[in-house]
């Protein structure tokens, strides 16, 4: 059984304008599912139906097997971190709110001091167990928030933009934390627009666009199917004028930042490396593109057709 099934999800608003239109996808235990889109694709509003905060004209939601719009019982197996509501009291302590959050899903006032003990503990927040949230870094403040989806452990985590406005340490905090959380079977839907945290993170991705999902793959395989035909040779030296400009009129190089990106098959691959020896070479493989890359290219592909 998947963790999470979203099926044939619409939802419209105002005068029938259709926000949502026939969006599927599954996540598995133990896997982070990326689902990015553009601003106005629809992805928070498929969020929200996800989160039991929307319901959808037509289409189901489960998890782990339970509709969260008709079973009470589906939301004690989701956690959810939204954008721009971080679902904490900001006048409550770090302990106070871990403890509240556990009661409010069903725990004995002893059981939810235990584990918010236990999970400010794991996140290394002890030292600031009886701060009040306003008075915390925002990157406390997001780790605390993931730290109050998992009081009553859930077996999906939705995160909207997690690691957005976080400094490089804070984010770099957060993200180990997702991983350790996929490493314990935990099935996560992450939604950002930092398309390199993103990358860094998922196994698979879904993008979303003007309500449709028009792509869906594992990370390898959009990579793969987008990466161009070719290679990528990093030197450790300058090349000469001469070798440059063999490089680009007879290879078709491209040539910067002291890489040579050099389209074509492998024997061209060897030819070239003919050209640039002796000097030494740091690093080659394959060329690649990035998410940002691929992001724009399909959805650029998509507004045009």
């Amino acid at each position: 059984m998947q963790a999470l099934l979203v099926e044939n999800l619409r939802k419209s608003f105002g005068k029938g304008e259709r926000v949502v239109n026939d969006v599927s996808f599954n996540v598995s235990a133990g896997e982070v599912f990326a689902f990015l889109g553009p601003n106005g694709a629809g992805k928070t509003t498929t969020i929200k139906m996800v989160a039991g905060l929307l319901v959808p004209d037509t289409g189901a939601v489960r998890i782990d097997g339970l509709d969260p719009h008709r079973d009470a019982r589906a939301m004690t197996r989701l956690g959810s971190v939204l954008e721009g509501n971080r679902n904490l009291y900001w006048r409550m302590t770090a302990f106070e709110n871990l403890r509240y959050f556990g009661v409010h899903k069903g725990m004995s006032m002893k059981a939810a001091g235990i584990a918010a003990n236990a999970l400010l503990e794991r996140f290394g927040l002890a030292a600031r167990r009886d701060a009040q949230v306003r008075n915390l870094s925002r990157g406390t403040q997001q780790k605390l928030a993931i730290a109050v989806t998992l009081m009553h452990q859930p077996k999906v985590l939705v995160l909207d933009e997690p690691t957005l406005g976080l400094d490089v340490a804070a984010s770099l905090q957060v993200m180990e934390i997702i991983r350790e959380l996929r490493a314990q079977g935990m099935a996560i839907v992450l939604t950002t627009h930092q398309l390199d945290v993103a990358e860094d993170l998922c196994d698979r991705v879904a993008i979303i666009r003007e309500g449709r999902i028009i792509k869906e793959a594992s990370k390898a395989e959009l990579i793969r199917e987008f990466s161009p035909d070719g290679y990528e040779i990093e030197l450790a030296e300058q090349l000469c004028d001469s070798r440059r400009d063999i490089l680009l009129a007879d290879f078709g190089a491209r040539i910067e930042l002291g890489k040579v990106h050099l389209p074509g098959s492998v024997d061209r691959l060897y030819a070239a490396l003919d050209v640039i020896k002796p000097l030494p070479v740091h690093s080659l493989g394959r060329s690649r593109v990035d998410f940002a890359e691929i992001f724009l290219r399909l959805t650029a592909e998509q507004k045009s057709a």
